[in-house]
């Protein structure tokens, strides 16, 4: 289809352009959507044509024909484009039904697929149908991007729900994570998260559920979903997890097989907090000795060092390393090349982090789907990022380490 345009228009044109030079791009744009909407109007009168089995005005043999029957304008938004008017064409027994643009849909797939992305990605319903007037020509209400999002529901139930017998799970990374979703009301709702390392030293996040993080039944039902999705229990060899009431207890009966790692980080933050200001670096000093010992043996020579230096001063700082010494130092039984990994809950406290910069921006979740679709969507874009930093593949050759390793 070409644009006829007069001398004296394309003189007038070019002056008004001149003055305002950005006026080409919303005159170009005009002409795009109509010969868009033009074009489309042709492909289904195209089709009326067909579905008639004869041309315009042309005369019918059937005793009872069905003819034209005028036709309606309808609003229509195509990704690059805009929206734009198609003149859709109706016959007189109402058979005709548009396959080309079907009836009720107001959009282009991939633009449906973008606005999925991008809700996944962590921008809100609300500030999608605030944007989507000025990125597609169109506004999209909030209610328009939840519909599109419920096609991905049975997806990512699937992965969430996979099967995970085929899974040789060595080591587990547990911790929980609250959001705040909409319920019957705006509540805090711990999510309780389990990411795996199989015999390869490859990452995957097993599960995620809603339930109370403090509570040691929750866990235990939390374990048992996973049994019931495959995980083979006596595989797993060792637990990471911080100081959760009832944790550690219920992970050793739900697998027997395994030890239990208490992350350093989150008892050396337990043991400081009971220390005054003025002597917690000396006393971070002398836990890091024994943290990063080069074996059980040393790191229990350093521990009774620790006790007798400040058993008077700080008892309960002594009293709190004492009831966890024995969990914070399981992962010397471990390959060395492995220890960086295993000290502490780092990799899910990553995995936590990313959870919460991406909700952030939407501040209250929609209810548990709604959370289970977006944390699905993070998980597996961190999943494809593990895939080049295996666990046990990087030793700790860094200047820090070799410093330590200096003083003990």
């Amino acid at each position: 289809m070409k644009i006829k345009i007069s001398v004296p228009e394309i003189v007038t044109l070019f002056k008004e352009i001149k003055k305002e030079p950005s006026k080409m791009f919303e005159l170009i744009r005009t002409d795009v959507k109509e010969m868009v909407g033009s074009y489309v109007s042709e492909l289904l009168d195209i089709e009326l044509k067909d579905h008639l089995k004869r041309d315009k005005y042309e005369r019918s043999e059937e005793t009872d024909p069905n003819y034209r029957n005028g036709s309606y304008n309808r609003k229509f938004c195509m990704k690059s484009v805009g929206e734009t008017t198609i003149t859709v064409p109706r016959d007189r027994k109402g058979t005709y039904k548009p396959k080309v643009l079907p009836r009720f849909k107001r959009y282009e797939e991939s633009i449906k697929e973008d606005l999925t992305l991008m809700y996944l990605s962590g921008i809100s319903t609300r500030s999608l149908s605030l944007l989507s007037n000025k990125l597609i020509g169109r506004k999209i209400s909030p209610q328009e991007v939840s519909n599109a999002n419920r096609e991905l529901i049975s997806a990512i139930e699937k992965w969430r729900n996979r099967d995970l017998s085929k899974e040789n799970i060595k080591y587990i990374y547990l911790d929980g994570v609250n959001f705040h979703m909409r319920i019957n009301k705006i509540e805090i709702v711990p999510v309780l998260v389990a990411i795996g390392v199989d015999i390869n030293g490859y990452r995957q996040v097993l599960g995620f559920q809603s339930g109370d993080k403090e509570s040691a039944s929750s866990w235990r039902q939390f374990f048992k979903d996973l049994k019931n999705r495959g995980l083979n229990g006596s595989s797993v060899k060792l637990g990471i997890m911080d100081g959760l009431a009832g944790l550690e207890k219920v992970f050793k009966e739900e697998f027997y097989n395994a030890g239990v790692q208490r992350c350093q980080v989150h008892l050396a933050r337990n043991v400081l907090s009971k220390v005054p200001v003025k002597h917690k670096k000396e006393v971070a000093d002398d836990l890091r000795s024994i943290f990063y010992a080069s074996s059980k043996d040393k790191a229990m020579e350093f521990f009774n060092d620790f006790k007798n230096k400040y058993r008077h001063n700080f008892p309960s700082a002594v009293k709190s390393l004492s009831n966890s010494i024995d969990s914070s130092l399981t992962f010397l039984k471990f390959p060395e090349e492995e220890w960086i990994s295993l000290r502490t809950t780092n990799i899910i406290e990553r995995l936590n982090k990313e959870f919460k910069r991406r909700t952030k921006s939407m501040e209250i979740l929609a209810g548990e789907n709604s959370s289970y679709n977006l944390l699905a969507f993070i998980s597996i874009k961190m999943e494809a990022a593990w895939t080049h930093n295996i666990v046990g593949k990087v030793k700790p050759n860094l200047p820090f380490f070799n410093k330590i390793k200096e003083k003990i």
